[in-house]
Order: structure tokens, then C-alpha cells, then sequence
């Protein structure tokens, strides 16, 4: 699986994209980031209020109980604004 992530979420993350391949047992967006919660304390941070996180799986805004594969790509960024 691809993990991007945008804004200052990669900022924070300290990378804009990451490859891992996940336990069979993470089958939704939702799992997906409870594991990332639980491999470092920096993803603790950035999804302490997940619910102003936007997602997208392949490229299509998802929800946190969209289910997801080793084959596909996640991305991670915060609303967008303009001016």
C-alpha cells in the first residue's frame, strides 16, 4: 500500500508518501489508521481529530470505513481552503 500524505501533515509525518504492506486484519480506513496510531506517536498527533482529516482511496474521497487493500493507494490532507 502507498500512503501520501499533504500540507502539514506531511510536514509533521516528515515524509510525503510511505509503502507498507498491512496485517490482513486492517481492512478499512478506519483500522488502517488505528495501526499507523499504534507504530509511532507522530501519527497520534495528526489523527487526534481524524474527523478534520480529508481521505481519498485511489484518487476518490473515501470515508473511514472504506475498505482498502495492500494494492491501493491512501491519501491523507487536511481541508482546503482558499482565498
Amino acid at each position: 500500500m502507498i500512503i501520501k500524505y499533504f500540507s502539514w501533515i506531511k510536514e509533521h509525518i516528515g515524509k510525503s508518501e510511505e509503502q507498507i504492506d498491512l496485517p490482513n486484519y486492517i481492512t478499512n480506513v478506519n483500522l488502517l489508521i488505528n495501526y499507523l496510531n499504534e507504530l509511532d506517536e507522530k501519527y497520534n498527533i495528526i489523527f487526534e481529530k481524524k474527523e478534520l482529516i480529508k481521505i481519498a482511496v485511489n484518487k476518490t474521497y473515501s470515508s473511514f470505513d472504506t475498505n482498502i487493500s495492500n494494492s491501493d493507494e491512501i491519501a491523507f490532507f487536511p481541508p482546503v481552503t482558499g482565498g
